[in-house]
């Protein structure tokens, strides 16, 4: 039976149903692969129990085991781009909104002309 501590009880909607997308991913990976969860699970180093869990969307499950099912699945790669600075639209919009408005060249110091 899955834990109902406050965290769980209080995931956002929007990041709950992220997870759910997530696990239905992972769930269908391993399907096309035609690998069973037992053989999945022994690779990931899990138990059984767990990887089900990860493929019901629980929240409780570490990122470490969504990382390690996502490596044996051979799709690592993606876990890289999940929150890179080159997708965060939001993040680059702040960072517009505090650029200057307008700019002057560095001042040069005044030459020694004491000779």
């Amino acid at each position: 039976m899955a834990k109902s501590t406050l965290a769980h009880r209080a995931l956002p909607a929007p990041a709950a149903k992220a997870l759910e997308a997530l696990a239905r991913d992972i769930s269908i990976a391993r399907k096309r692969r035609r690998i069973p969860q037992r053989l999945l699970a022994d690779r990931m180093m899990v138990s059984l129990d767990t990887l089900q869990r990860l493929e019901r969307g629980e929240p409780g499950v570490s990122l470490g085991i969504v990382a390690t099912a996502l490596w044996a699945l051979g799709l690592i790669d993606r876990l890289g781009a999940l929150a890179s600075p080159d997708h965060d639209t939001v993040g680059r919009a702040e960072e517009l909104k505090r650029l200057p408005k307008r700019t002057r060249a560095p001042r040069t110091p005044k030459p020694d002309l004491d000779f």
